[in-house]
This record gives structure tokens, C-alpha cells and sequence, in this order.
């Protein structure tokens, strides 16, 4: 199967069969596919905000992690076993009171090893407010 083969759909699927249930309840949604990742959408809601109803950072960080997963299934056109060895955050300013849009892109790929990037953006406004890098072992 290549990347071409792999559906919204079937990376929706991916979240239900691969990921804990803490994750699942992060409630992500497979918004597009791009020729190098992914974009899921992280609906707003009062159990992933903290005091005056901001995303919590743990929730992004969570979201980016998955997001990249997807983006590596999407890049192999199936579930490849991986594990994060570094995700280097930024938080750039609070997000409230709307969904954020989730969106990782695959860098680089070797033989052991993979790379990517993910920004976190306003789903209403389109104004970044999360961005990562992130280094996978390939098993």
C-alpha cells in the first residue's frame, strides 16, 4: 500500500485501533491529507481548557504527537511502529474559544529514524500558536 492508497477515513480508523483511550478522548478529527502529513482538527471543549478557557498545553503537545503518527502512516501508506525520542515545543500565545488545527508534516525519513514538524493553529482565526519538531525511532 502507498500513501496514495491511505484515506481520511482510514486514518480516522487508525485513532480508535492504535491509541490509548486518554487519546481518543482528545476527540481528533482527520480534516486533510497532504502530500508530506496531515491536518486533524482538536474540537475546543471544557475538559482540554484551564482557567479562562485555554487549551492546556499538555493537549497540544498530546495532539502533535498523534498527528505526526498519522502523518508517518500516511507517509507509508500503513501503521509502521514508532516511538517518539524528542518533541521540542513552543508555545507562542494562549488559544481560547475555538477548535485548533492540528498540522504535521513529515521532513525526512530514513532507515531508522524519521522527522517532522507540527503547527497548532486557531481553526477560526488561522493564527499559529503551538509549534514542534519531532525525531521518531522506526522499529
Amino acid at each position: 500500500m502507498s500513501s496514495a492508497d491511505i484515506t481520511t477515513d482510514q486514518l480516522q480508523q487508525s485513532l480508535s485501533d492504535l491509541f490509548a483511550p486518554w487519546v481518543q478522548a482528545l476527540n481528533l478529527r482527520v480534516e486533510s491529507l497532504h502530500s508530506d502529513g496531515v491536518t486533524l482538527r482538536l474540537p475546543q471543549s471544557d475538559q482540554l481548557s484551564r482557567v479562562g478557557g485555554m487549551l492546556c498545553g499538555q493537549a497540544m503537545m498530546a495532539a502533535a504527537d498523534t498527528a505526526m503518527v498519522l502523518a508517518l502512516i500516511q507517509h507509508f501508506g500503513a501503521f509502521r511502529p514508532c516511538s517518539t525520542v524528542q518533541l521540542s515545543s513552543t508555545f507562542m500565545k494562549p488559544l481560547s474559544g475555538q477548535d485548533a488545527l492540528v498540522t504535521a508534516r513529515v521532513l525526512r525519513v530514513g532507515k531508522a529514524m524519521a522527522f517532522g514538524e507540527i503547527d497548532l493553529a486557531g481553526a477560526d482565526d488561522g493564527k499559529s500558536v503551538f509549534r514542534a519538531s519531532t525525531t521518531y525511532a522506526l522499529m
